[in-house]
């Protein structure tokens, strides 16, 4: 993957090379190994390359050899081989061997319906001389990302919203999206926490025309109902075990070596068992992190998968000094708090990575289409309880969820969706790090109800709404974000086979009843797992890719977490209620309740200000 930045100019003036080259030059981490910049009048480009695919013989940005039309362009077309064999054949000219220049075409030929074609994941920028036409969009499911703002007379996009800093001057804090970050953990399109900075979500194109109108063009959505024919049964598990084998086959593609993140976990264990597979005996290379702490430790689990496989393994050990030594770099480049407590883990597989791979395959996806998180299954016993009228449910579950003790710690996440408003607030409130409540005691004017409208707009079973909201909040603006900036500091690509949109699009095809069976997640996947992996590994318990923050909290990062949340140039404790922040710190530390998932969300807050702010303020 690369970095990409550009602009266009309004009102007669020239794209800026100057301003160009230092937006880029934030992106030296996404593009180590060259950069290039090209002014067409009114628009400029710049890019910043990891070469990945036609290592040579790529460089951007690139134009056309059949008239004025250009091109910027982060990611990869895993099916580029097959279009530049139609291309040559319709006797398109091409001078290069690599993935940008068949994109480049399609896009020249076919504008947007081209991008059909594609397979794969990419943000780019692409402008037509002759027409005057410019737009820049990002894959289906939004693992790359894209952001712009727009100015008085200009409007500038990049890779990464740091790079747009040079456009756009000193950062402002959008307090409008505070809130939607304690709900969420991220901030969904198209705002971020950055003023006048917006994100352009998944499967979107904007077009921005030369008087600076811009228009919105969709071209490709999750199905929010059911499309074709439901897959049950055995033809399910053989279509789903094909599909996904196809999506691991593609994003083998490159010309550098590529390896695997290895949990220990089903998704990075079957999708290390395909990629030895597929490489028929040929050498994997895979990286795990472990803790000290023996509760959420799954070296040990990483370390059978490996044995099972065959792969050349690498471990990486994380401790609580490693949150205070990385916490403020990596919220830099992440351009806004940490939101997973894995992410220094994250970073930390893919710097040790960096010395024998460029690539690496991840897991992530196969929660959110698959039904792997136990709420999935939990979710329906609450049924009787959701049913309850609000002025008996809310204050029911709030004073339940109260007085549960921090043993109790899944039926209190429970108790705290039961508080919900409304289903759709429910869903959100799962995953989110403080309840409208707890909102609205944090800053006065909080706890509006600001649930996503998704839910309203899936049909279909229960699980499929569910999995069709997590699709486009909990995945898109927290994992994906996580994954790319986690491996791109590192200069690594992250490539998630699960969420090849055809992969995507079949797994919302299938029966709910596959995917959650007898109270467990991923059904589906398991069986299709005991057709490449031992049947211990796939049938352990799910433990999840998780940080024992709870006692790092009451211990290693004590002082470091009271000293940023309340000391007395804390950005938390001025904008927030700090008897809240108080009670939060003094509850946790004393074991009364684990406040680990709050306090996270506030520090994260904090260092991501410190890291942005600080200088400027």
């Amino acid at each position: 993957m690369c970095g990409i930045v550009g602009m266009r100019c309004f009102k007669g003036r020239r794209a800026d090379e100057n301003l160009l080259r230092k937006m880029a030059a934030q992106l030296p981490h996404r593009g180590p190994d060259g950069e290039g910049f090209q002014i067409y009048q009114s628009v400029g480009f710049g890019h910043t390359r990891l070469s990945i695919i036609d290592l040579a013989g790529s460089p951007q940005p690139m134009s056309s050899a059949s008239g004025p039309f250009h091109i910027t362009f982060n990611g990869e077309i895993f099916n580029y081989q097959a279009l530049r064999a139609d291309l040559v054949r319709e006797g398109v000219p091409l001078r290069s061997h690599g993935d940008t220049e068949v994109l480049l075409e399609i896009l020249r030929r076919d504008g947007v319906p081209g991008l059909n074609k594609l397979n794969g994941q990419f943000a780019f920028a692409s402008y037509d001389e002759v027409s005057d036409r410019l737009m820049i969009a990002r894959d289906r499911l939004g693992i790359l990302p894209l952001y712009y703002h727009v100015g008085a007379d200009f409007i500038a996009f990049a890779s990464e919203v740091k790079a747009l800093l040079p456009a756009v001057g000193a950062p402002v804090l959008d307090e409008a999206a505070v809130e939607e970050y304690l709900t969420y953990r991220s901030v969904p399109p198209p705002r971020t926490l950055f003023k006048g900075i917006r994100k352009l979500a998944p499967g979107t194109v904007l077009h921005i025309n030369a008087d600076g109108s811009m228009r919105e063009e969709v071209y490709w959505a999750l199905p929010a109902r059911h499309q074709g024919q439901m897959l049950t049964g055995e033809t399910a598990i053989q279509a789903v075990d094909a599909k996904l084998q196809e999506a691991v086959a593609l994003r083998l593609v490159a010309d550098v070596p590529v390896g695997a993140y290895l949990s220990g976990g089903l998704d990075s264990s079957l999708t290390v068992a395909l990629m030895k597979k597929l490489r028929q005996g040929a050498e994997v290379q895979t990286f795990a992190a472990g803790f000290s702490d023996p509760r959420f430790d799954e070296l040990p689990f990483a370390r059978q998968v490996s044995e099972a496989v065959g792969t050349v393994h690498h471990e990486v050990m994380v401790g609580s000094q490693d949150f205070i030594d990385f916490w403020e770099k990596l919220s830099w480049h992440r351009d806004g708090p940490m939101s997973e407590p894995a992410d220094i883990a994250i970073h930390k597989i893919a710097s040790q990575a960096r010395s024998q791979v460029k690539v690496l395959l991840s897991g992530e996806g196969s929660d959110e289409i698959f039904g792997g998180y136990p709420k999935y299954a939990f979710e329906p016993r609450l049924a009787p309880l959701a049913a309850l009228p609000n002025f008996l449910r809310v204050p029911m579950a709030r004073c339940g969820e109260r007085l549960l003790p921090e043993s109790k710690n899944r039926a209190r996440q429970a108790g705290r969706a039961l508080a919900a408003r409304s289903t759709a607030e429910r869903m959100q409130t799962w995953f989110g790090p403080f309840t409208w409540y707890e909102r609205a005691a944090l800053r006065s004017g909080y706890g509006k109800d600001n649930a996503p409208d998704q839910w309203e707009r899936a049909e279909g079973d229960h699980l499929r709404r569910m999995l069709y909201v997590d699709c486009h909040t909990w995945l898109t603006d927290n994992l994906l974000e996580r994954g790319d900036r986690m491996s791109m500091a590192a200069s690594i690509e992250n490539r998630p086979p699960f969420l090849d949109h055809e992969l995507v699009e079949l797994a919302f095809r299938i029966d709910s009843s596959l995917k959650i069976k007898g109270g467990s997640g991923k059904w589906l996947v398991k069986e299709i797992a005991r057709k490449h992996l031992p049947a211990n590994i796939v049938d352990r318990k799910k433990v999840g890719f998780k940080v024992p923050l709870d006692e790092w909290f009451r211990g290693g990062l004590k002082d470091y977490v009271h000293d940023l949340l309340l000391g007395n140039d804390s950005f938390v404790s001025s904008y927030f209620d700090r008897r809240v922040i108080t009670r939060l710190l003094a509850d946790h530390t004393r074991g009364r309740r684990n406040e680990e998932l709050r306090l996270w969300t506030l520090m994260g807050l904090e260092v991501w200000h410190r890291a942005f702010f600080k200088t400027t303020a």
